[in-house]
């Protein structure tokens, strides 16, 4: 008899297949070599602005044809298929990221350098001709108006939206939340001209215009998107919660009170963040109703008082002699509002942490 040698089993299943870690390696691979090709564009045609958002969208485009080729000259054909789909799926996310990323580096790239001067933090406009001056008068306004509105609106829209999902029944119900989508839609230069009529109206006064004119403008305009993502969290408490704390005898207010709201606290404060950031970067409504200043205001009902977005808006269209003072300032001015904007987002993140129910085993 001849002896029969067996070979090594093969399994399909389990060989053929790329490195762990290729798929990052040959996306950040992809990006540098088209990176590396724009720039060697960019220095043959004299340009000095590299094109960052060209590179990674068409770095991600090849990144997607490589690692199909790759998987099917290694893994094969059915895994090839299974690289591209998901490949395809990240690259719409990174095409979703692009604007974001392209937004990102305009603002950082013409604002960085007249920011981290330090008497952009320290001073106002008042009796500025030159390339001095800062943004503290705009920086307090913006706090002290934001501050006013998030005052007035958060305790009625959550106040609303208690109200909708604990008790709210019938037609009053079916109005509350008619006139809430209606004030989603209204536009911001609306709300300005409401609050700018009202308190003329209020004061006797036509022409007047102080921060919390602009705080009601502003509170116009959050009170909806706090009632409705407030409502939507309040929905998702589970029913069984509510009816444990009725069966141990606790009345309804107290149950939403210690059970309901700190339950949801995460999303609710997420919701309010997100009015926040709706309203912290409007110029029209607060041109109109709180008007604009060179000089600090700390009063809230007397006097103009001067914002972020409506001193970025002035001094970019507004330019004096020296036309590029102005703009470097403008870009300034709005890298500090994203900067604030993410650090309002991270405290409130942190106090959702810290309120929010501790789920322990």
């Amino acid at each position: 008899m001849t002896a029969v040698t067996s070979g090594p089993i093969v399994n399909s299943l389990t060989t053929g297949k790329l490195p762990r870690g290729s798929v990052w390696m040959v996306l950040i691979g992809s990006w540098a070599i088209v990176g590396l090709v724009f720039m060697f564009v960019q220095f043959a045609g004299g340009t000095k602005t590299f094109n960052l958002v060209g590179s990674l969208f068409l770095g991600t485009i090849l990144f997607d044809i490589l690692i199909w080729v790759l998987s099917y000259l290694v893994e094969g054909v059915r895994k090839a298929k299974d690289r591209l789909v998901t490949s395809l799926i990240a690259t719409a996310f990174i095409i979703t990221l692009l604007p974001l990323v392209s937004l990102l580096y305009t603002v950082v790239a013409n604002g960085l350098g007249r920011m981290i001067e330090p008497s952009f933090f320290t001073e106002s406009m008042r009796n500025i001709v030159d390339a001095s001056g800062g943004v503290v008068h705009a920086l307090i306004g913006t706090l002290e108006i934001t501050a006013a509105a998030a005052i007035i609106s958060i305790p009625i829209g959550l106040l609303t939206s208690v109200y909708l999902v604990e008790y709210g029944r019938g037609n009053l119900a079916r109005a509350i939340t008619f006139l809430v989508d209606v004030m989603t839609g209204i536009p911001s230069i609306v709300a300005g001209l409401f609050a700018f009529a009202l308190f003329a109206l209020l004061t006797g006064n036509p022409g007047f215009r102080a921060g919390i004119s602009g705080a009601v403008a502003l509170a116009v305009l959050m009170i909806p998107i706090v009632v409705r993502s407030s409502e939507e969290m309040l929905k998702l408490v589970p029913n069984e919660l509510r009816e444990a704390s009725f069966a141990l005898g606790v009345p309804k207010w107290l149950t939403i009170l210690k059970v309901v709201i700190p339950t949801s606290i995460a999303g609710i404060v997420t919701g309010v963040m997100l009015a926040v950031a709706r309203v912290i970067g409007e110029t029209a409504p607060l041109l109109i109703a709180a008007g604009f200043t060179a000089s600090v205001n700390y009063d809230l009902f007397a006097n103009p008082m001067m914002t972020m977005p409506v001193f970025a808006y002035t001094q970019y269209a507004q330019q004096g002699a020296h036309a590029s003072d102005f703009v470097n300032r403008s870009w300034a001015t709005a890298l500090t509002l994203i900067l604030v904007v993410m650090l309002l987002n991270l405290i409130a993140r942190l106090i959702a942490r810290i309120f929010s129910p501790k789920l322990g085993r």
